[in-house]
């Protein structure tokens, strides 16, 4: 099978924009973002409803560029806001399409990638899958206490890049995925932090408006009472609440901005507040992974940074002098998500690995 040729289109919607590419197995042979104009999107009431309109894009942007579908042998989306389910490459059934449609965990972009990718591939009589969605929860039992019994500790994070970036790790280890222990460090919009434990990642702090460290965008764990105060003051609303938490927090909070790369140079120019802020980014992010140890007991082949931050020399400098007598660390910077669902796709095709089924229960 490794010799055999897959032609694989991928598919990674985002809010106003819709990333594709097709891969001659490893190859990308072609890759684009496509730009989606804010009046076209704001015309629609739901996500779900943009389905049709993007599929016929992506369409259109691949008989443009003279791509020939028909030699496609699988197509694989952005896994969605599903239920909980373990990691790995699924295969597009009734059961997650009706769940990405309802948007059963809530309303996001990426729901799209899966109900796109099958009825592109239904259209072919070919396989569509997802891969390691945001959704994955592989914690053990006592990672799910918070304290709070009404509020359970949930496994939200960067699964799709996390996933990828610890098999990368672990092969550049001389082990496979499954033998190793690895904290993983996604940085990006959000940050999360990940044990993986022989290829399960079993605690992760919740990066979409949870807990851990403060990101570009997010502001992680706040202190909870403080936080209640604020909730009842009478000042703000529960969405302005919620946009302080993701969106308007963290780096954006402190220095109006959620870019790293002006952040840096105004470190460069001798701005002592946003020194102090990006050194606290760092010093809560060094702390997280500390913690993730503890989960791990202290049995740790690799720390690995990913994500859009970890191209900041002096940012990933900062966390590893904290860090570096855990394990070694190992940057491998960006998010190549698009690589990430080509290879989960990949090893169900070749064999290597079994496609999953999404059940409902």
């Amino acid at each position: 099978m490794l010799n055999q040729l897959f032609r694989i289109l991928v598919i990674n919607p985002g809010s106003t924009s819709t990333k594709i590419g097709v891969f001659d197995n490893e190859n990308c042979i072609f890759e684009k973002t496509i730009r989606h104009d804010a009046d076209n999107i704001a015309q629609f009431s739901r996500v779900i409803d943009q389905y049709d309109f993007r599929r016929r894009v992506i369409l259109e942007q691949l008989d443009y560029e003279g791509i020939n579908i028909s030699k496609l042998s699988a197509v694989c989306g952005r896994g969605g806001l599903l239920r909980p389910i373990e990691g790995g490459t699924y295969e597009v059934n009734e059961a997650m399409l009706e769940d990405l449609k309802i948007g059963y965990n809530g309303e996001h972009a990426s729901n799209l990638g899966g109900i796109i990718a099958y009825e592109i591939a239904a259209g072919l009589n070919i396989p569509s899958f997802i891969v390691d969605p945001v959704v994955v929860d592989e914690f053990n039992e006592i990672a799910r206490y918070s304290g709070v019994p009404e509020i359970p500790r949930k496994s939200i994070f960067h699964a799709l890049n996390q996933k990828a970036v610890a098999r990368r790790a672990a092969k550049d280890i001389g082990k496979p995925y499954t033998d190793v222990n690895l904290i993983v460090t996604h940085m990006g919009g959000g940050i999360t932090i990940g044990a993986h434990q022989n290829g399960k990642v079993i605690d992760v702090n919740n990066g979409l408006h949870g807990d851990g460290p403060f990101s570009p965008e997010r502001a992680g764990t706040v202190p909870a009472g403080d936080l209640v105060a604020l909730c009842f003051s009478g000042q703000y609303y529960r969405d302005e609440i919620m946009r302080k938490l993701v969106g308007r927090g963290g780096l954006m909070a402190y220095l109006q901005t959620n870019d790293a790369v002006e952040v840096e140079s105004r470190i460069d120019t001798g701005d002592e507040y946003a020194t102090s802020v990006y050194d606290a980014m760092a010093y809560q992010i060094a702390k997280e992974i500390g913690s993730m140890s503890t989960v791990l007991k202290g049995n740790v082949d690799a720390i690995v940074l990913t994500g859009g931050l970890a191209y900041g020399r002096s940012f990933v400098d900062m966390i590893s002098e904290r860090v570096k007598w855990i394990a070694d660390t190992t940057i491998y910077p960006g998010e190549n998500e698009l690589q990430a669902l080509n290879e989960g796709t990949l090893r169900v095709l070749r064999g290597e690995e079994s496609s999953k089924t999404y059940l409902v229960n």
